[in-house]
């Protein structure tokens, strides 16, 4: 059975027979918060508990060792969200776990309690960063379409606006055309105006001519 690499300390692996060796109320309990590894290996069944022997000092700073070589090796984010610090740290919380919990079982059930408090405390966390996320990318495309769409009618105004300026020039052009016309009617009729009036004056002066040849003999032979 191939051991995997972890800070939490594990006993030797052990062949699971039909007489089971008696466990004593620590490993009772380490096993109980701890659950031991089992593998069915060519149909026998092999069991992996956490190791029930105290941590030395030296145990101790050697772990603290392992956690930054693991980190290292693993190429763990030193910050932000990242899969491999969160298991190694878990890792290490279950460890000094083992550890209280040999030297004091009430002190290490308290601890787990903790530790799963903890846990579903980043799994809220994680699960509102997840979904602040896909509101974040749903946003951006709303946006994006959003953004197609004003493009779209801004093209479509652009093109009215266009259509009126050139309607508003052709509307212009009649209108010149218009005002010419009627310049140009009108001085015609003040043309033919002055002309009907200066021959109607030479009419008037020759018609008052001829009166006052008519009445002068008269005028002459009373006298």
């Amino acid at each position: 059975m191939q051991e995997t690499k972890s800070l939490l300390k594990f006993r030797k692996p052990v062949l699971v027979s039909s007489s089971p060796k008696a466990e004593s109320h620590t490993e009772d309990i380490l096993d109980s918060i701890l659950p031991p590894k089992k593998v069915d290996r060519d149909g026998q069944l092999w069991v992996q508990s956490v190791s029930s022997t105290p941590a030395t000092r030296l145990e101790v700073v050697q772990l603290q060792d392992n956690l930054d070589s693991l980190l290292k090796q693993r190429h763990a984010r030193e910050t932000g969200i990242c899969v491999v610090r969160r298991e190694l740290f878990s890792q290490l919380f279950d460890e000094l776990i083992r550890q209280v919990t040999i030297e004091c079982a009430e002190r290490g059930l308290l601890l787990v309690r903790v530790r799963d408090e903890l846990m579903q405390t980043l799994e809220a966390y994680q699960c509102l960063y997840e979904s602040a996320v896909a509101f974040g990318i749903r946003k951006a495309l709303q946006a994006e379409q959003g953004k197609a769409e004003m493009e779209a009618n801004l093209e479509k105004l652009s093109n009215e606006k266009s259509d009126l300026e050139r309607n508003v020039q052709e509307l212009k052009a009649k209108i010149e055309a218009i005002e010419r016309r009627a310049a140009e009617q009108k001085n015609l009729y003040e043309q033919k105006h002055a002309s009907e009036v200066s021959s109607l004056k030479h009419t008037n002066l020759q018609l008052k001519n001829q009166l006052e040849q008519l009445l002068a003999p008269s005028t002459g032979g009373k006298k």
